[in-house]
Order: structure tokens, then C-alpha cells, then sequence
């Protein structure tokens, strides 16, 4: 089975983002994401992860202003500049913390475009490389993300094969692939040379993986079918507490 990270900003909740960490170290989890830890100090969450022995494996860049679209800056035309300095302040944070996954956001704009998004990825890529670290792109699903410049998993092979960069890859949500594409295995199998970061949660409602349309022990065998060996993100809202749901772990951790 695979290994599998908690995200902190939708798991764990009852708890201040810093004591997140523990309380996820003694469920079980071995890792962690926090997609938006910029509330705290790189300092700080470098501390918490020392302090409980856990590995932070994915980021994602800052949201950018409001007046943006708040959903990421990358594929925005006229936010370069903008874009190149808050990848700066997420560069930080992955110095500080050993994080070298980083979900650059794409942005929900009217304007955004391939051209504007593919200039931000070369960018976040060159960033990168002296730290070892990898851009990710991350499909959304448009039903819950609408205008979403992203939400094609198609385009996003498109781009990450046109790139042709050994540090820009893929972030595959099962989440996102069933409520805008099914046909996952297919595709999973297909995208996996391309792939650096899987996701999960079930479907619908975007809760725990035991229940819904999306069979996940069928899944996390596939993974291992396929020789993934990174970690797999938990990337969902409880149903009730965080605790209470984690039946799924115990099964499958």
C-alpha cells in the first residue's frame, strides 16, 4: 500500500495550524502537506516538523490578490513580475522546511493563458533546480473551481510535455480526475512517467475515501502496480472529526 501524507489545511482543523502537526504525527501519518502555510513562519513550521520527526512534502504558491483572482498568479498575462516574487517567498519556505514539491496555481482570471503559464513554470523550474525542487501542476476540477485556467488533465500533460523540463511534473488528484474526467486508471496509467504527486479524497462530497463511487483499494493497489513510489496526500474534509475518520488508515496505512 502506499504512503500516505495529511493535508493540514483541510485535516486537523480542530487545532491551530502548528499543533496540526503533532496531532497528525499521533494518528499515524508519517508526512504532511500544508498547501498555505504562510500564516506562520518558515521558521516556525521548520520547527514543528523537527520537533515531531514528520516530512512536509508539497506546497502550494501563495493565492495571489483578490483582485487576481485569488486563486494563483501563473498563468495570468501582466502578473510575471508579481508571480516571480511570491515564488520567492514560497522558495523560502521550502529552504527552511526540506519541502521540494511546490503546486504552482495556475490563477482564475479571464485573461490567463498557456503562454503566460508556461513563462511562470520555466521560471518556478529555474528557481528550483539549485534546490532540487519540482513545479507541479494540478488539474482542477471545474465543478468546485470554476474558471479555473486548469482544469483539463489533457492540457496538462500538453504543457508538461511541451516544457520538457525534468523539474516541472504532474499532481494528480483522483478527486479532480473523477468529477471532471473519470476513466482514472486509464489515465493514471498513461500519466504516470509524468507524475510526481498523488492526491486523493472521496467522491462525492470530497470526504473520507471508504465510502463513494471511487473504489481506493482498487486505486492504491494500482499505485503500487505502477512502481509509484511517492506519497499519496490526503487531501480531504472530514465528514465529522478528523480523528473519528481515519478508519480508512488503519485499513489501508
Amino acid at each position: 500500500m502506499p504512503k500516505f501524507a495529511a493535508s493540514l489545511n483541510l485535516m486537523f482543523t480542530e487545532w491551530p495550524l502548528l499543533d496540526r502537526f503533532a496531532a497528525a504525527r499521533d494518528a499515524g501519518f508519517a508526512a504532511v502537506e500544508v498547501q498555505f502555510p504562510y500564516a506562520e513562519t518558515p521558521d516556525a513550521i521548520a520547527r514543528r516538523l523537527a520537533d515531531t520527526g514528520l516530512e512536509l512534502v508539497l506546497m502550494n504558491t501563495p493565492r495571489g490578490a483578490a483582485e487576481a483572482g485569488g486563486r494563483g498568479l501563473a498563468a495570468i498575462p501582466g502578473e510575471a513580475a508579481a508571480f516571480a516574487r511570491s515564488f520567492d517567498v514560497a522558495l523560502d519556505y521550502m529552504q527552511a522546511t526540506g519541502c521540494r514539491l511546490i503546486h504552482v496555481m495556475a490563477g482564475t482570471h479571464e485573461t490567463a493563458s498557456e503562454a503566460a503559464f508556461e513563462a511562470a513554470l520555466r521560471h518556478a523550474a529555474a528557481r528550483l533546480a539549485p534546490i532540487g525542487g519540482t513545479a507541479l501542476i494540478e488539474p482542477l476540477n471545474l465543478y468546485d473551481n470554476p474558471g479555473y485556467f486548469l482544469g483539463d488533465f489533457d492540457q496538462a500533460a500538453r504543457i508538461i510535455r511541451r516544457l520538457d523540463l525534468a523539474n516541472v511534473r504532474l499532481q494528480y488528484d483522483f478527486y479532480h480526475r473523477q468529477r471532471r474526467h473519470g476513466e482514472i486508471v486509464a489515465s493514471l496509467t498513461e500519466m504516470m512517467p509524468i507524475i510526481a504527486h498523488v492526491q486523493f479524497a472521496g467522491s462525492p462530497g470530497r470526504h473520507e475515501p471508504d465510502e463513494g463511487e471511487i473504489d481506493y483499494g482498487y486505486l492504491f493497489a494500482t499505485l503500487d502496480r505502477l512502481g509509484y513510489t511517492g506519497w499519496v496526500g490526503a487531501e480531504y474534509t472530514p465528514r465529522a472529526g478528523t480523528l473519528d475518520g481515519l478508519g480508512w488508515l488503519k485499513r489501508w496505512g
